[in-house]
């Protein structure tokens, strides 16, 4: 069993024991959202406007984004972009960046990827936001409101999402 196994099976148990973790201690805030953090996937972010979007439609300016995209040597090292390398066999996050964005207290935070993704997963589970939205696909566990939508559809998810919101007087 070669390294990266060692460090995805390794990861996976520490999914497993901080969603167990994250079911018993989940307290839901009731406050209005004021600062949006997105999760994605490389791919998703340079296919669509996520973040105009999201800012649009529920009409709040502060949203960041970061978005995983895999190792590659010849990439440059970006602010917006999180990889594997970032993560210790611990399922710890070690890119300093990253780790103040999983810190950020955020009043949401969308996940956005409709696949089981064992990072992005990771780092939902870890983010200190209060109210957490994505797709029922990936795992019912992380989330406060799961969406059964397609991610290509931005339109239709941000929609659904406001009107969710609306009705939790979270807007």
């Amino acid at each position: 069993m070669n390294f990266t196994k060692l460090k995805e099976k390794k990861i996976r148990k520490t999914i497993s024991k901080l969603s167990k973790k994250n079911e018993e201690n989940r307290v839901v805030s009731q406050d209005k959202i004021k600062s949006i953090g997105i999760l994605t996937t490389d791919k998703v972010s340079s296919q669509l406007e996520l973040q105009s979007e999201i800012e649009s439609t529920l009409g709040v300016r502060n949203t960041k984004i970061y978005s995983f995209r895999r190792f590659n040597k010849t990439e440059e090292i970006s602010y917006r972009h999180f990889s594997e390398k970032d993560v210790n066999w611990k399922g710890e996050f070690h890119q300093q960046n990253f780790k103040s964005f999983l810190e950020q207290p955020f009043d949401l935070l969308i996940a956005y990827f409709d696949d089981k993704h064992l990072y992005l997963e990771l780092a939902t589970l870890q983010s200190r936001a209060s109210f957490k939205v994505g797709f029922s696909q990936v795992n019912y566990k992380l989330f406060d409101i799961d969406f059964s939508l397609e991610t290509i559809d931005i339109q239709q998810f941000s929609s659904e999402l406001k009107k969710y919101l609306s009705i939790l007087n979270k807007l």
